[in-house]
């Protein structure tokens, strides 16, 4: 797996489990705060794709986790 799938992994995990503690009608809710770490990835996902800055990856780098080629072909991104 590569730099990016680590992200995407990291990023989706975060907002599912956010909203899922943040959300009222949620069997596992918390508080309503948990909402604004739901919008703090959105708004870190947003700079990112803007910017190119992207912190995780620094460190997923820093890990050996591999780059790739950024480039998906048959669906499968590498």
């Amino acid at each position: 797996m590569t730099v990016e799938r680590y992200i995407r992994i990291m990023a989706g995990t975060v907002v599912l489990l956010t909203l899922a503690l943040g959300y009222h009608g949620s069997p596992i809710f918390v508080s309503e705060w948990f909402l604004a770490v739901t919008a703090f990835a959105g708004f870190n996902l947003a700079q990112s794709g803007i910017t190119g800055f992207c912190p995780p990856a620094i460190l997923f780098k820093k890990m050996g986790v591999p780059e790739g080629n950024g480039s998906c072909s048959g669906g499968k991104c590498s």
